[in-house]
């Protein structure tokens, strides 16, 4: 884990990108998880991404989202798995302000921000 990526999507959530179990455990560990309050980095062997919600000892929204590399996994599965779990940031963030209908374009740019954060983040992390 590198490090907090940009959460400018209003006043977003804090967002990460974890590409091993390690880092997971160290995010997990500066949001004062317990170890035995941990999930799977990865829900289970079929996925190979997930976004995890957490709340910080500030009270603030965390998604921490894991992505399991693979060798045979192209760049294009990878930013589809990244939109995906975009998607899911994007729905936790509106049940947290309480938005349940926002302007398509909100959406559309929300969901934008927050794929090519991740993207940035797994590119940068992996060139």
């Amino acid at each position: 884990m590198k490090g907090w990526l940009d959460r400018s999507l209003i006043v977003g959530p804090y967002l990460t990108l974890c590409l091993s179990e390690v880092e997971f455990r160290r995010a997990m560990k500066r949001c004062t998880v317990a170890v035995a309050d941990q999930p799977a980095w990865i829900r289970n062997d079929q996925s190979d991404a997930t976004v995890h919600w957490l709340t910080n000892p500030k009270g603030c929204l965390v998604c921490i989202v894991c992505v399991r590399p693979r060798a045979d996994t192209t760049g294009i599965q990878v930013a589809a798995m990244l939109v995906h779990e975009a998607v899911h940031i994007w729905q936790r963030f509106l049940l947290d302000i309480g938005e349940d209908q926002p302007s398509a374009e909100f959406e559309a740019y929300s969901i934008q921000a927050i794929s090519q954060r991740l993207m940035e983040a797994y590119a940068e992390r992996t060139s």
